[in-house]
């Protein structure tokens, strides 16, 4: 394992194959990968960054986490969006993107990859606040998803206010606190939209100094409770970033969680 684990943010990777545009502005594009081996097409999969939604955190930071995927033989998109501190981020805007990604990578990368993409609705993986994103997505837009792995995603976003994750982080994607936008926390936050209607499997660690082991404790209890197809993989040696590098010590389980999926087709 790196000696610090936020080496992984910045890593050289290889660079992908080809980037599709969903939308006019520069940041509605997604970064394609080409899976490993001559295999079958196999569904698409949708990584959503995290970075607390700003717009210092990109796409980039994902490429070993990608890199790793397409090695397990799906082909790969990373997807990238509007963010806060810049022009069209945050409320709506972040979200709508995410949504309108979801739904044309599908049909994109079908046609940037011919024979390589099955049909289907993709399985999307996100990390942090790209967890919040996919679950946002899964829950809003349930048919043009397959399935949540959701590794420490901030999945209450009232609870990440109060908190005051990375210094207002929620307050500047929804322009404030549930007091005055209790609207948007409505409709943007995942603790609000419980049970998500697709299967999810939650992957946190317990050392995790940025979003607390605790959110993702309660989200699947109460995701349970209300009939979803929820679990958590708690993992008590990791920490945040860990989950998103294919050369850690965690990395394994993040494969099987992300095999899960496979078996269940």
């Amino acid at each position: 394992m790196p000696a610090d684990p936020r080496d992984v943010l910045s890593r050289p990777a290889v660079a992908p194959d080809v980037t599709v545009s969903y939308g006019d502005h520069p940041d509605q594009v997604a970064d394609l990968r080409v899976p490993a081996g001559s295999g079958p097409a196999r569904r698409l999969v949708v990584v959503v960054h995290g970075g607390f939604w700003r717009a210092e955190y990109d796409r980039r930071h994902t490429d070993p986490l990608a890199v790793g995927l397409a090695a397990l033989g799906h082909p790969v998109a990373q997807v990238e969006y509007r963010r806060t501190g810049q022009p069209g981020g945050g409320w709506p805007g972040t979200l709508t993107d995410v949504l309108a990604g979801v739904t044309e990578l599908p049909r994109l990368a079908a046609g940037a990859l011919p024979g390589r993409v099955a049909a289907g609705p993709p399985l999307l993986v996100g990390h942090s606040a790209g967890g919040h994103l996919a679950l946002y997505a899964a829950a809003t837009a349930t048919a043009t998803v397959g399935g949540v792995l959701a590794l420490a995603p901030v999945s209450d976003l009232a609870e990440a206010y109060r908190l005051d994750l990375d210094a207002g982080a929620v307050a500047a994607l929804l322009g404030g606190g549930p007091a005055e936008f209790p609207d948007r926390y409505a409709a943007a936050d995942p603790r609000s939209l419980v049970p998500v209607p697709t299967r999810t499997v939650v992957v946190h660690g317990a050392l995790d100094q940025q979003v607390p082991i605790a959110m993702s404790r309660e989200f699947v209890a109460a995701g349970r409770a209300a009939g979803g197809d929820i679990r958590l993989v708690e993992l008590p040696e990791c920490e945040h970033y860990g989950l998103i590098d294919p050369e850690s010590e965690v990395w394994p389980h993040v494969t099987a969680a992300f095999r899960s999926f496979e078996e269940d087709r």
